[in-house]
């Protein structure tokens, strides 16, 4: 049995990358704060048949990662691999961001990662095998108007991940980054006017310095799910420290 921990797991690509991994035969600990939308899609994936378990917690917290990483382990053994996957977007100018919208971004997207890293990490090493992927952003290398906190955080999480990955390689971990360019979730809709999303993010906008995405349509997470896998399969058993970019050359294969 492989057990395979997801944060971020309650919806977009979080929700994407559990079933995908659960269908391909992983025992999936689902982990999101949203303790409703978590347990409504862990649901959805029990339905199926699928073997997955929901864990509430928040990401950010030290005592609650703890908690449920040892949870995890004494219930369903040792955890194999693990997927960063929790983020949040606040949108702002950076000289006018509040320090409550800077806090949380980075609590989620940066020190999240951290945590939940460390304490899977720190389990593994005497075992001495287990794969992580962060999930992180095009943004974490190309500059974006108003996403200042969210470039930052996933700048962190990216070079914290490989970092850990240069320490821990000799023990057998590899450690990576998929980095998803404009993606069909609840968090690009929210940044554009309703049903307006997929058709800006394509065309793009110069006036904001973005490019569109070459080829024509943004990602579904499942795109983004499967890039995941891969970095998490023994056909990525000599990859380690690599980002994978994930958005259809919008940032023109510079990420």
């Amino acid at each position: 049995m492989t057990v395979t921990l997801v944060s971020g797991a309650a919806g977009g690509i979080g929700a994407a990358v559990a079933r995908l991994l659960a269908e391909r035969g992983a025992t999936v600990v689902a982990v999101d704060r949203d303790a409703e939308g978590l347990a409504t899609a862990a649901g959805k994936l029990a339905a199926d048949g699928l073997a997955v378990h929901a864990r509430p917690a928040d990401v950010g917290c030290p005592a609650s990662v703890e908690a449920l990483v040892r949870g995890v382990e004494d219930d369903l053994g040792p955890i194999d691999r693990l997927v960063n996957a929790a983020g949040v977007l606040r949108l702002g100018e950076a000289r006018r961001l509040s320090d409550e919208d800077w806090h949380a971004t980075l609590a989620v997207n940066a020190t999240g990662v951290f945590l939940l890293s460390r304490a899977v990490v720190n389990r593994m090493v005497p075992r001495g095998r287990g794969a992580l992927v962060t999930v992180a952003s095009n943004a974490a290398g190309t500059a974006r108007a108003d996403m200042a906190a969210y470039a930052a955080s996933k700048a962190a999480a990216t070079a914290f991940t490989r970092c850990l990955g240069l320490e821990v390689a000799r023990y057998g971990i590899r450690c990576n980054v998929v980095a998803p360019g404009s993606t069909d979730t609840p968090m690009l809709h929210g940044m554009h006017p309703p049903g307006a999303a997929a058709a800006a993010a394509v065309a793009g906008n110069p006036d904001a310095y973005r490019t569109g995405i070459p080829l024509g349509k943004v990602a579904t997470p499942l795109d983004v799910a499967h890039a995941v896998a891969f970095l998490l399969s023994d056909e990525a058993g000599h990859i380690t420290l690599e980002t994978l970019t994930v958005d259809g050359g919008a940032t023109l294969g510079a990420v």
